[in-house]
This record gives structure tokens, sequence and C-alpha cells, in this order.
């Protein structure tokens, strides 16, 4: 019998840990890294990791697969950008607990909030569940490439509690917040990693309607806080537009000290949020000055929406002529673009805003003729490009108007041309001041919505995207290898309490990925019609990860799946089995 189930030989180990690189091997044995560094003896598979480098798996904590989680094994895209592990159920949106004659309404929270296709979700799920636990022991169900755990949700539970009294302004009772407490502390102790709420108007359902965390009093917020305190475990996540009258990281500081737990924060440049980026950091390090344990979770590039002609947006959906084609198949919608007499007539009309709610028209406008703020996708585009790419200056240079270039760029390729629009994080036209939070403690990189934004966006490429574009390529100045890796590795997973993995050493998960950083590259994005019911999505894949291994099995060689699915559900902290497996 071999002594080890897979030996990694020769590689560049980056632990995860932060400290140097270093050459060596890595032997897998029944699911844990059994040793680090020169190993002797035989395996049953051998990989030669020669001029590579060796990783632990990525663990991405800010995505929304809750819906696909429930019946797809791959998890794509995550999977292809060499995530071992995610957390979703994020920014108060998911789908348990949940009365039967919620289902649409929860689907329709989802699709508003995070662009997932609303008949997807409806073909996808099965609903075997009404509460929180039940909810667990579906996704425990269903292997897959990757470890998922997950959030009670806001909106479920607001929903599952008030029911139709559920909606924009609705203020509980006393005994409403028990209820909705006592359901969150349930689903922690049967599993959940914490606790998500969403408290920003760029967050709507399906009509509009702001999301049902967006008016909770802080006093329900910190209620729920005890709930989770009570339970002894679990993470606070929230997205929130930061309103000074809100104060929001003086409750946050609160529940923090009050209850001991974690509370972690979407940190971004944001035209919706009032405290600048540099105020909420400060904010929340005087908080944790005075005791308190607050999070930022950053994202690495702007975040915003890839515009395409089939996509979820793009700058020309307000006028009057797309509406007369925006139900046709694609073949004719097409045919019509394509026109030169329709191109023309569209051309020539105005926006019609009279429909778009007032909360939202300056980002609208934005969408429909902010030109100096889009940017034409190169096949080689990084994602943080300068103000002499934009769509404005490229048109000056083609003498044409932005909208007549923008029209022709979403034509190119057949029809499938992209244009990028950063809408946060992207307010200097550059990402110079992300290279300080890289180097915090308090914030973790994240934030990549992963199985959501489905039409607009593919974030969940970020690992790919920190690796290629943070640490080899980017001109303006770039981080670590050591730091990037501890940054998406172990921070990620300590933040919940997943001190099982994120580091390459005996006793740990054997979640690794192996990568080539010389052919290391993102691929062009595509829109793929592969969900349920033919939903849509934007795909992107990348070349390089040579391997990816979930729990010792060899889940991608060279991007592609190879079938195996060791990966399950996580319930709660991962401390106990470390210990035991490490002794």
């Amino acid at each position: 019998m071999p002594a080890y189930d897979l030996i990694i030989r020769n590689g560049t180990i980056v632990d995860g840990t932060g400290q140097d690189r270093f050459t060596g091997d890595i032997a897998i044995k029944d699911g844990l890294i059994a040793q680090v560094g020169q190993v002797s003896g035989d395996a049953a598979e051998e990989i030669d990791a020669g001029g590579h480098l060796v990783t632990p798996g990525f663990v991405d904590i800010h995505t929304h697969y809750d819906g696909q989680a429930t019946w797809d094994q791959e998890m794509a895209p995550s999977s292809w950008h060499g995530v071992t592990t995610v957390v979703m159920g994020n920014c108060g949106v998911g789908f348990a607990p949940a009365k039967p004659d919620k289902h649409e309404w929860l689907i329709g929270l989802m699709e508003g909030v995070e662009d997932i296709p609303g008949t997807a979700l409806a073909e996808g799920m099965s609903w075997d569940w009404e509460t929180f636990p039940e909810y667990l022991d579906a996704l425990e169900k269903l292997p897959r490439t990757v470890d998922v755990g997950t959030h009670v949700p806001h909106g479920s539970v607001r929903a599952y509690v008030l029911g139709d009294r559920e909606r924009p302004g609705a203020v509980p009772t006393e005994d409403d917040i028990k209820e909705m407490s006592r359901i969150v502390e349930e689903g922690v102790r049967a599993g959940a990693l914490g606790f998500s709420t969403s408290r920003t108007v760029l967050h709507r359902d399906i009509d509009g309607e702001v999301v049902p965390g967006t008016t909770a009093t802080a006093e329900e917020l910190v209620e729920i806080g005890r709930a989770m305190g009570r339970a002894g475990h679990g993470v606070f996540e929230m997205a929130s537009d930061m309103m000074r009258e809100w104060d929001e990281f003086g409750w946050m500081g609160k529940m923090s000290r009050e209850t001991g737990l974690p509370v972690t924060f979407a940190a971004l440049q944001s035209i919706a949020k009032e405290l600048p980026l540099e105020e909420q950091i400060e904010s929340m390090r005087a908080e944790n000055d005075n005791g308190a344990n607050i999070v930022a979770q950053i994202a690495l590039r702007g975040n915003g929406i890839v515009m395409a002609w089939q996509g979820t947006v793009h700058p020309f959906r307000l006028k009057p002529s797309w509406k007369e084609i925006e139900d046709l198949p694609w073949e004719e919608q097409k045919a019509r673009l394509f026109d030169p007499e329709f191109k023309a007539r569209m051309l020539a009309e105005q926006h019609d805003f009279s429909e778009v709610n007032q909360d939202i028209i300056g980002l609208i406008m934005v969408v429909c003729g902010g030109w100096n703020m889009q940017f034409e996708m190169d096949p080689d585009f990084n994602y943080e490009p300068t103000a002499a790419e934009s769509i404005l200056e490229r048109a000056k240079a083609a003498a044409v108007s932005g909208d007549e270039y923008a029209y022709d760029l979403l034509c190119r390729d057949d029809g499938k041309g992209f244009i990028y629009l950063p809408i946060l994080n992207y307010a200097d036209g550059n990402l110079d001041f992300l290279m300080d939070l890289q180097q915090s403690d308090d914030t973790v990189n994240s934030l990549s919505d992963g199985g959501a934004h489905c039409g607009t966006i593919c974030d969940a490429a970020s690992p790919t995207f920190m690796l290629q574009h943070w640490v080899r390529d980017r001109s303006r100045g770039t981080i670590t290898l050591e730091n990037a890796i501890k940054r998406q590795c172990a921070d990620t997973a300590r933040l919940y309490g997943l001190e099982d993995r994120g580091v390459l050493a005996p006793g740990y998960l054997a979640d690794l990925n192996i990568i080539d950083m010389d052919r290391l590259r993102l691929g062009k994005p595509w829109l793929a019609f592969d969900l349920p019911a033919g939903g849509k999505r934007l795909l992107q894949k990348a070349e390089g990860y040579v391997a990816t291994i979930k729990n010792g099995k060899v889940t991608f060689r060279e991007g592609e799946w190879t079938g195996e699915t060791p990966g399950g559900l996580i319930r709660g902290p991962q401390r106990v089995e470390l210990l035991e497996a490490a002794e």
C-alpha cells in the first residue's frame, strides 16, 4: 500500500501564513495534509509541480450561490478560479426560512438584488425545506467541487415572521424581533456561519422596492446579534449606504463588544454612501481601538457593470427603439441592430427616464451616456483602465460621437462586444487607494459576488485577477505574492472561524492549487445560457491553473472539471477537527 494518497513534488510553496515561499513537497492522506517539506515514500498519485506555485485553495467569503448550490455540483465560475470554499447568503438575501407562499417573493428579491434569473431559480430549486435547519439539510445532500457555508439572511427571516406586513418601512413589533432572533439563533446553532443584512438603496427587489433590512432599526439588528452571541459563534455581515444619521459604526461596535463576535461590512468607494471610504475605515478603527472586532471587506477592482446587447444592462435600454425589440429572439434583435437605418433612428432618439426611480437616476444617466467612465473591453483588458482608454477619448480619436462608438463597440464580434463601467471603487480613475488596505489586518479581500449579477459581472474571477494584476502585472505598483495568498486563504478563513483550511501545514484540509504564474491569464468573458430554463450568466475562465485539489481529490486539471465532488456543507466553525487531526 502506498504511504500517501497524493504527493505534490518540487513545487514553490506559498503556505498561506505570509511567510516566504520555499521549494518542497506536500504529502496528502485521507483528505488532510500529512507532510510538508521533503517527503519520502510513495503515493497512489504524484504530481510534479516543478516551476509552479503551490498554494492553499482560495476561500471566497462573499458569494450568492444560495440557489445554485442546491442543484449544481461544479459550482462554476468560482471553482474555475482556484476557489475551494465559498460562503454564501450575503447581503440579506437567500432562500431560508421560506414559507411556501413566499417562494416567488424570495426569488424576486434575489433576482432584483443579485441579478440571478428568476426563471432559473424557479426551475432549479426543489424547495424541499421551510426552516433554515432544513435548508442546511438540503444543501448537505449534494456533493460538490467546493465546500459551502452560509449566513442566515435578513430578508428571508423578515418575510417569514412579518408575512404580508413585510414592505419598505415596516416596523416589527417587540414580539416580531424576538421571533426573528429565535430563528437566527436556531440557524446558527444548526450550522450557519453568521447572519447577513443589506441597508443600501442600490439593493432592490424585482419590483424596485428596497430590501427588508434597509429600514431596520439599530435595536432590531443588535438584538439579532445577541442571538448569535447566545449561539456562541457567527459573523454579522452587512452592506450599507453608511448614512451618518444611522451611526452604523456605533451600533456595530456596541454589538461586537457585547457579543464578542466579528462584524464585517462592504467597504467601497460608492456614490450611494454618505461616508467616504476613508471615513468608513477611520470609524471602524476607532471602534476597534475601543474593543470591537469590525472587519472591512474590500474588492480588488472596480465593481460595476459589464454591458452587452444580450446582458442585463447596456447604454441604450431606455431608447424607444430598443423597447421595440427587447422581447425578440436574439437573432432577430441582431438583424435589427445591424440595420443602418435602425441604428440611425436609435442614436437620434432621447432616453426615456420616465419610469426610472429617482433614487438611482444619477446612476442610470451614467449608464446611458457617461462615456468618460465607460471603457472598451479589449482582449487583454486589465480592469484598471486610464482616462485615455475611455469611450469618450476613443470616440474623439475616431471622430464619432460617444453614442455611435458605444453602439458599434457592442456590435463587434457578431454582436458580442463588451463595455466596462466601474460604478464603485473607481472614483479616482485608478486602484491606488487599495494598496494600503491590502496591507491591513482589519480588511479582507472579498466582494466577488460569485454566482450573482449573472448578466452584468463575473467578479468570481477575483482570485485570478489578484494574482495576475496585483501580484504580477500592475504597472502602478504590486503587492507581494505571499501577502496576496494569505489574504485570499488564511485571512478569509479565519474571519469565519474556518481554522482547518487556508494554510499548507500538517493537519489542515488538503485544499490546494497548483498554478503556473507565467501562463496565468483571465480569458475573455462570454455570455452563456446554461442555467436552468436557459437562464443567462456572464462567465470567465482562466489559463494557468494546473490543478485544483479539494480534500485531497483533484477536482480540476488545466481548467477542466475531473468529475470529482469531494466538497460538502460546512456547519459552524471548524476548530476541533483541526486539533484532532494535528495530534
